[in-house]
């Protein structure tokens, strides 16, 4: 039906005449409005009986103007015709342009017929209006704000030789303080943390080489240079602001330093390890970002589901965390997804009769219903000694972050062998290495089996975009890569491509494999006694464990992902180690 036939009836009318709402309800909004005064639409929206993408088509109806769902600008051009404060002031983004007409797409016409003119006035162009959701347009300007960074432009006039420090106790990030901030310098590490925030990084790596200053960040686990190298004369001012967002020693360069600092980011919080170590060339300096709504996005309430698991795995994963007591240990790299996989079992876990409390280094994501506590080294406050603390609140399940020493590894096991159920991560490159781990720590391994219920390995591969394409390989490559070449001859396997989707990467996004070994009495015995690993796998496996290599080539078999990205993140190993039950 066209919206011509709407434009005279009001937005609850419309709603009942489009059958997003029937007459009863209609009636209790409206007696809610008479009392709150609010508009209509926005009670709705409250109550639950909309979402803002039926708001916008009643909306376009209204006014009879096209209704549009857009995620991202196509034509980037656009952005250069109005400037972005504008787009932010009336709510608007560049939609298309047909010829002198520029098509702008917002959620709330009434600001167009504020905007109009002067729009009109600055472009020399005729301005007509399409209608999106109000979510939309927020993203849309929050993704452009970001996007406006300085990289580019701002290696050209660098001639700071001091840096001094904010009396602000906290910093600001926004394009208006980009654009008011002299210091050429402030400007390069705000719009660079932006940048990457922007692009949804892991990490920002700043490198010194005989090239000049590097900027690269690590997306997806894969690191990406940010921007052509800058001068290397500007390398020392970089640091120096660094150093002092993070309270470090600008003084001292002769040794690694390690700090943290936050920042308000468009009105959320975000977190910021920061690592400075010298090398031949200079201090090079890690930045890692701690962005829980990045984190919450990624993962969305944090329920087990979300890993994309194969259900056999999910089951087995179940009957560990329900355990009533004992050790849930995972290992695994840095940024291998260990933490978000604990908050998803302590989350499934989670109910009004249990009370649990955790420690974190430092808090990435805040649970409800959980008591969570970060580590504060500066203050006394180490993994051990909260832990001590935790223990006397009379928790019936625990997560430690993670076990660096062996009086933190000593207190947990106690907590384990005594009715509590720990959820812990310690870094390792195999499930297997992680005793190795322990005993270095001082634990006996007769106590440390007593504990454990499982070990479990995890690894994030990147998924291929829906661009992918069909791929075909020799037999001899199959058989190196470990996959039987009879049983797979006729396997349509893909491989990588790029598109505009995922920036020519060819990958958008990541999922986690695991490898899991549940401790039964024979596993036990056969550590304690100090077994050959080929002897402890073939038990495992008896048991049901899934190796990390045959988990990644099963996900190259459903055409998640490519052999190089499961060569990349596991051991190739000998020809058939697929299992039947793949």
């Amino acid at each position: 039906m066209s919206v011509k036939a709407y434009k005279k009836l009001k937005f609850g009318d419309l709603a009942i005449k489009m059958g997003f709402m029937t007459r009863k309800q209609l009636d209790y909004v409206t007696s809610k409005k008479n009392i709150t005064k609010q508009r209509i639409g926005h009670i709705c929206l409250q109550e639950g009986l909309v979402d803002d993408e039926i708001i916008a088509q009643i909306t376009a109806a209204q006014f009879s103007y096209d209704y549009v769902q857009i995620d991202g600008i196509e034509d980037s051009t656009l952005l250069e015709l109005v400037p972005v404060e504008f787009m932010t002031r009336y709510q608007f983004v560049p939609y298309r342009r047909e010829g002198d007409t520029l098509v702008i797409a917002m959620a709330d016409p009434i600001n167009f017929l504020k905007a109009i003119d002067a729009l009109e006035m600055l472009l020399d162009l005729s301005v007509v209006i399409v209608v999106v959701s109000e979510t939309r347009i927020k993203n849309l300007l929050k993704s452009i704000e970001t996007s406006r960074s300085v990289l580019d432009s701002v290696s050209d006039d660098m001639r700071l030789s001091l840096v001094r420090e904010s009396d602000k106790g906290e910093d600001i990030l926004s394009l208006e303080k980009l654009s008011a901030e002299e210091s050429p310098i402030v400007k390069l590490v705000n719009s660079t943390i932006l940048d990457a925030i922007n692009k949804r990084a892991s990490d920002i790596h700043i490198e010194t080489s005989e090239q000049g200053v590097i900027i690269r960040y690590r997306i997806d686990g894969m690191l990406h240079q940010a921007t052509d190298p800058l001068d290397v004369q500007h390398q020392g001012t970089i640091v120096s602001r660094i150093k002092i967002m993070s309270e470090l020693d600008i003084s001292e360069k002769r040794i690694p330093q390690d700090g943290r600092f936050k920042l308000k980011v468009q009105e959320r919080y975000i977190d910021f390890r920061v690592s400075i170590l010298p090398t031949i060339f200079g201090e090079d300096v890690v930045i890692r970002i701690l962005d829980r709504e990045s984190l919450a996005a990624d993962v969305g309430e944090f329920k087990l589901e979300s890993l994309g698991l194969p259900a056999r795995e999910m089951n087995r994963i179940r009957r560990m965390i329900n355990a009533p007591y004992g050790m849930f240990l995972m290992t695994g790299p840095t940024g291998s997804g260990k933490t978000t996989t604990l908050y998803m079992a302590i989350s499934a876990v989670n109910s009004t009769e249990a009370k649990i409390i955790t420690i974190e280094d430092p808090v990435e994501y805040q649970l409800k219903g959980i008591v969570q506590i970060p580590v504060n080294e500066k203050k006394g406050l180490t993994f051990a000694r909260g832990l001590r603390s935790i223990l006397r609140h009379d928790p019936d399940k625990i997560l430690v972050g993670e076990i660096r020493d062996s009086e933190t590894a000593q207190i947990a096991l106690q907590s384990a062998l005594t009715g509590h159920l720990v959820f812990t991560t310690v870094h390792a490159n195999s499930a297997f290495e992680v005793i190795n781990r322990f005993i270095h720590m001082g634990i006996e391994p007769y106590n440390l089996m007593a504990a454990l219920n499982c070990i479990v390995a995890q690894r994030l591969m990147r998924t291929l975009c829906v661009c992918r394409e069909p791929a075909t390989y020799s037999q001899a490559q199959l058989a190196e890569w470990g996959v039987t070449p009879s049983r797979y001859r006729e396997h349509v396997f893909y491989e990588a491509k790029g598109c505009d989707l995922c920036k020519g990467t060819g990958y958008k996004g990541r999922k986690a494999i695991i490898e899991l070994i549940e401790l039964d009495d024979v596993i036990r015995e056969l550590f304690i006694q100090k077994a050959p690993l080929a002897e402890l796998k073939k038990t495992a496996a008896a048991s049901g464990t899934v190796f990390l290599r045959n988990a990644a080539l099963a996900e190259v078999l459903k055409g998640e992902t490519t052999f190089k990205e499961a060569n990349r993140v596991t051991f190739i190993e000998p020809e058939g180690c697929i299992l039947e039950t793949q």
